[in-house]
């Protein structure tokens, strides 16, 4: 047998085994793929040494582990963020009638890659391309919980935690405080941190390997900023996240 072919009758038996929800049989591959129970049977042996094809207590197959690893590198490799969030941040605009916000993390800021604006006269712009401090925003502060109490002690010696305004965390028992907070809650807060009179709630964005690869945010007036936006704003991240492979 061929090195093409045993590949092609390898592409064969993934195919029949993706086509179930549950771990399927021998003899249902075998006929699925139109091959030998013998032939099948290597075959799957072959896969199951390298972690693509799996085999439980009942003797029955299922695709493996290292198949979903590989497919959360196409995700992650294929997808822009921007690309798959605007349209859920252009709802989630519409909901709260407020700013959204898209940002990714490079070094010790964070960075406004996407917007939508409020259409209403008084609301809060954020320029894209513009940079703040992690500490100083909602997304930054859970960017800083994931990156760890190492990280965080580095990022407060590097950066001295400037204060932007009386509200600013600006001590490393503080923010350490807080990023342990905003972890477990899986949203955070700028009450006013970054900028005097605004208001922020963010959450992160996940990949198929569940690495961070941004945050959303929405921008407000304190005032106007509500409680209940949690919800959405948590809703509208995990959507963004399954779009790519989170």
């Amino acid at each position: 047998m061929s090195s093409i072919q045993v590949l092609d009758r390898s592409v064969s038996l993934l195919d029949a085994i993706s086509q179930y929800d549950d771990p399927v049989s021998l003899k249902i591959l075998s006929a699925d793929s139109g091959l030998h129970p013998s032939t099948a049977f290597r075959i799957l042996a072959a896969l199951m040494e390298n972690e693509f094809v799996e085999k439980d207590t009942g003797g029955n197959y299922t695709l493996g582990n290292k198949l979903v690893r590989l497919a959360s590198k196409v995700h992650r490799g294929s997808a822009d963020p921007r690309e798959q969030a605007l349209d859920i941040m252009e709802d989630l605009c519409d909901a709260i009638g407020e700013t959204v916000n898209l940002t990714v993390r490079e070094g010790d800021e964070v960075v406004y890659i996407e917007r939508v604006i409020a259409k209403r006269m008084m609301r809060v712009e954020q320029v894209i391309g513009s940079r703040a401090p992690l500490h100083v925003t909602a997304v930054g502060k859970l960017m800083l919980a994931e990156l760890g109490e190492h990280f965080i002690h580095a990022y407060a010696s590097r950066t001295c935690l400037t204060a932007y305004t009386k509200h600013t965390v600006s001590t490393e028992p503080d923010l350490l405080n807080i990023t342990k907070q905003v972890h477990q809650q899986g949203f955070a807060y700028d009450d006013e941190e970054a900028e005097e009179g605004v208001g922020c709630i963010g959450v992160l964005v996940y990949d198929g390997s569940q690495d961070v690869v941004a945050g959303l945010s929405i921008s407000a007036p304190i005032e106007r900023r509500k409680e209940e936006w949690v919800a959405l704003v948590k809703d509208a991240g995990k959507k963004i996240s399954e779009r790519l492979g989170g």
